[in-house]
């Protein structure tokens, strides 16, 4: 584990003696498929002109409204999403936010880039008091400056992958609440153990950037429960060196969204969440990156729709509840219920 001293974002060198860190930034073992910059340009004219009509929601999606006094008499080891990647766990009676995102926009700016679909089903304010947050990584959709701000002097801990929380000291986080960790790095808090594991993807919030922080999964342990989380990751043979070493898995927490053959090497397709699940040995798996942003060319709802459909061919429990409904994890596997549009 990291610890973090003066604050240098930009500075990726001083984790340069990461094993993922080589040629001025952090590197994947290998080069994943991605969108190139010849590519780039047509991207760009598709996205802007030939998004399919369902791109986003026609009619407001029923999203479930949470209270503090609900969640702090919540059952311990509840998991509920409250959009995109954003979960917050209830573990050893401690509460636990992943990839906290707030903002309206998952952008640099709040007046253009991808609105939300909805707004959050509880505000930052109304939260009960957070244990820690659990950062991916870096992008926009992930990591959200101004939600950062707002729980900065109410959440004890912040575990981040390398680079990620130098970031944070730079927007006035407490240095003494950040932990930050490379790949197969471990830290416990408050009886809670976290391990950062492997995920392929890139990092940067500029144009120019070149993977100036680290991305990585995340294995998180409270007693005899283990939930593991993706982040975003394009599907690799990471998977099952985590399954083999941290598995199985009460719950995973895998992207399902924001998919396109043209960029398959850092984000999967339905077929590869479900690998995913199944090298991880995974028991039930809650697909997140979803349902908030217009981030790629499929239909909003596709990967619900797509993802539900595998896993009940496979006969794989999946857990998809609305936007801010909460998920006993003691409780015995739910028959899934489609909230999105389902084709007659």
């Amino acid at each position: 584990m990291t610890t973090l001293g003066l604050s240098a974002c930009g500075n990726a060198a001083r984790h340069a003696d990461s094993p993922q860190f080589r040629d001025g930034g952090f590197r994947n073992p290998v080069t994943p498929k991605t969108v190139g910059w010849r590519e780039a340009p047509r991207v760009v004219w598709r996205m802007l002109f030939y998004k399919p009509a369902e791109a986003t929601p026609a009619a407001p999606l029923p999203v479930a409204r949470l209270t503090r006094e609900q969640l702090l008499a919540a059952p311990d080891r509840t998991v509920v999403r409250l959009g995109h990647s954003t979960v917050l766990m209830k573990l050893k009676g401690g509460f636990w936010l992943t990839d906290p995102v707030f903002s309206e926009r998952a952008s640099p700016v709040q007046w253009a880039g991808p609105k939300r679909f909805h707004a959050p089903p509880i505000a930052i304010d109304e939260l009960p008091p957070i244990q820690g947050v659990l950062l991916s990584h870096d992008h926009y959709d992930h990591l959200d400056k101004a939600a950062i701000a707002q729980l900065s002097g109410r959440v004890g801990h912040f575990v981040a992958p390398l680079g990620v929380g130098d970031l944070l000291v730079e927007w006035g986080v407490d240095p003494a609440k950040v932990r930050q960790l490379d790949w197969w790095q471990s830290t416990t808090v408050e009886g809670v153990r976290f391990v950062a594991t492997p995920a392929q993807h890139f990092s940067g919030r500029g144009l120019f950037s070149d993977n100036p922080t680290l991305w990585a999964s995340w294995v998180v342990q409270a007693d005899d429960f283990r939930l593991f989380f993706s982040g975003d990751t394009g599907y690799f043979d990471g998977f099952k060196a985590i399954g083999e070493k941290y598995g199985p898995f009460d719950l995973t927490l895998i992207e399902c969204g924001a998919y396109d053959r043209q960029w398959s090497g850092v984000h999967m397709q339905p077929e590869e969440t479900l690998q995913a699940h199944l090298d991880l040995r995974g028991k039930r798996l809650m697909p997140v990156h979803n349902g908030t942003f217009d981030l790629a060319l499929h239909d909003w709802h596709d990967p619900l729709t797509r993802i539900a459909a595998l896993a009940s061919a496979r006969e794989v429990p999946v857990v998809t509840p609305r936007i801010g409904e909460p998920v006993d994890m003691n409780a015995p596997p739910l028959v899934a219920t489609a909230w999105w549009p389902v084709a007659d």
